[in-house]
């Protein structure tokens, strides 16, 4: 007898369930479930660009920008409160830093839209230049943000936010060449309200460059000097005067690291000392005073009183209606004065290796400043020795009549013979720096003591920069009767200098020093050819502002 049959499970008659693609076709269904996910997924996508551009359609109807707090114009600062925001030295930047966010405050010195949604600045801070960009997108950076930018003068003060990117090719045109700024936010600090008398491209360029380009704008000397805030600008100008206190600090260093102490001496005086017209009297109280010629007397009389060896840097005022390209009626004065042993040589010799210091030092440790005034005012380096060329004032005098030059032996050397002595003395030394001792006596102040061996002549000197003289100096008298036999000569009031005389009357040491014109040193060092280059506000008989 056969087995009845058995009943399927419900289990196993059950069908497996089929899964179709949008074309119909049957799929597994691990398939479709992943169909299903990318459906999903497109659906929210469309979801959310569709609500994105009604967001767009409202703002736009509505003008909403999503950048407003990003820029504008900040108040003025009143230093109401500190929030505390870390400012960055743009020099600190560079492709390493890629990716981070920084705030910096610099000027615009160019900006250069590109279409309606780009902007490239070049902004400054001090001398160092960096690339900055703007572009308008959908999240945070809207047209009308890129369209202030575009708006903002040169010359400018923002404050910028932005994040560190590096460049895919170098940015040759800013001293900050690895990395850029993505700006995030920009707000002006401080803006331009005048028409600019010239843009810092301008006053930048490259004297070579009108060579190549006669087109090209040349802002001259005055219209830079009338507008010298913003001649000062220049990363040349920066230089210079950055070389200009350099010249001061090593002065400085060499003489107090000899002993020497500064002191500094009044430049209101009750008379025109120093004999002479070239003075300027001011009004004092009920009576008038002078503006000092030199420290000159002061620093003798500090001597007197024992200090031994001082320096001085302080303006000094010459009433003088001279206008060339190397006199002032202010400057700013390097004096020494010391007391020596047995010989004025003494002093000359610390004088010499007082020049050798700066001129090695500025090469050495200023080689930046320097060639970045090369690239705007090409010159050549200065030339010096180690051991400084000593001429007597006779010995020059015979290099100039080998020259064709009719001179007389006590004749003071004009400003042109100067000019070819120190050609005829670089052609045959190959140095731009010297010195000439012996003057004769008649062309040197009352003060200056005779040589005792030569008559007509005294033991004073002078120093020389690319042929123009920069220092005077001699070995003072310090016999007040002498000193009185010899104002007398010069008819200088005796009255006027009686204190002066009266500090010899009670004893003082032999002693020398000179006098150094600091903007006639950086001129003729850097070959500015003007000394109202290396001037900060020059004064003089046409120029009293700004």
């Amino acid at each position: 007898m056969s087995e009845p049959t058995k009943e399927p499970t419900a289990e196993e008659t059950k069908t497996e369930e089929q899964f179709f693609d949008d074309e119909g076709k049957p799929i597994s269904k691990k398939a479709y479930k992943k169909l299903q996910k990318e459906k999903e997924k497109a659906e929210r996508k469309a979801a959310t660009a569709a609500k994105l551009a009604a967001e767009k359609a409202e703002r736009e109807s509505k003008n909403v920008d999503i950048s407003s707090d990003r820029y504008g114009k900040l108040p003025i600062n009143q230093s109401k409160e500190r929030p505390g925001v870390k400012y960055e030295d743009i020099t600190t930047i560079n492709g390493s830093r890629a990716g981070e966010t920084v705030t910096v405050r610099v000027r615009v010195q160019t900006s250069r839209a590109t279409g309606g949604k780009m902007c490239f600045f070049v902004f400054r801070q001090g001398v160092a230049t960096i690339q900055g960009i703007i572009t308008a997108d959908e999240e945070k950076i809207s047209k009308q943000m890129v369209k202030f930018c575009v708006g903002i003068t040169p010359e400018s003060i923002v404050l910028v936010e932005g994040k560190i990117v590096k460049p895919v090719e170098e940015v040759k045109s800013c001293t900050i060449s690895c990395a850029e700024l993505a700006i995030e936010k920009i707000h002006i600090v401080s803006d331009v309200q005048v028409r600019l008398a010239f843009t810092l491209d301008d006053a930048s360029r490259a004297e070579s460059a009108f060579e190549e380009d006669a087109q090209l704008v040349r802002v001259n000397l005055d219209t830079r000097l009338n507008n010298r805030v913003l001649d000062l600008r220049t990363t040349t100008n920066h230089a210079i005067f950055r070389l200009q206190s350099a010249v001061c600090l090593l002065f400085r260093e060499f003489l107090i690291e000899r002993g020497f102490m500064e002191i500094h001496t009044p430049k209101l005086i009750a008379a025109a000392s120093e004999g002479g017209a070239n003075v300027f009297k001011v009004s004092y109280f009920k009576s008038s005073a002078f503006l000092a010629q030199s420290p000159q007397l002061y620093k003798q009389m500090c001597i007197a009183a024992d200090f031994g060896k001082v320096f001085e840097i302080a303006p000094v005022f010459r009433a003088e209606d001279s206008n060339t390209h190397r006199h002032m009626t202010e400057f700013m004065g390097l004096d020494m004065e010391m007391a020596f042993n047995e010989h004025y040589h003494e002093v000359l010799e610390v004088l010499e290796d007082l020049f050798v210091y700066i001129f090695t030092n500025l090469k050495n440790r200023f080689k930046d400043e320097i060639e970045t005034v090369k690239r705007q005012y090409h010159f050549e380096d200065f030339e010096f020795l180690p051991k400084t060329l000593r001429l007597k004032f006779s010995e020059g005098v015979q290099m100039l009549r080998e020259a064709g030059v009719e001179i007389d032996d006590f004749e003071d050397l004009s400003t042109a013979n100067e000019r070819l002595l120190g050609k005829l003395v670089k052609e045959k030394y190959h140095t731009d720096f010297y010195v000439l001792d012996k003057f004769p006596l008649a062309v040197r102040p009352f003060y200056t003591m005779p040589d005792p061996n030569n008559p007509g002549y005294s033991n004073s000197y002078d120093f020389f920069m690319r042929g123009e003289e920069i220092l005077s100096g001699a070995q003072r008298i310090h016999d007040a009767e002498l000193l009185t036999e010899r104002a007398k000569l010069h008819e200088v009031d005796l009255s006027t200098i009686q204190p002066y005389i009266d500090a010899f009357k009670i004893g003082a040491p032999p002693h020398a020093g000179g006098g150094i014109g600091l903007e006639r040193v950086v001129m003729l060092y850097l070959g500015l050819g003007n000394i109202r280059r290396s001037s900060l506000f020059p004064r003089d008989p046409k120029r009293l502002e700004p």
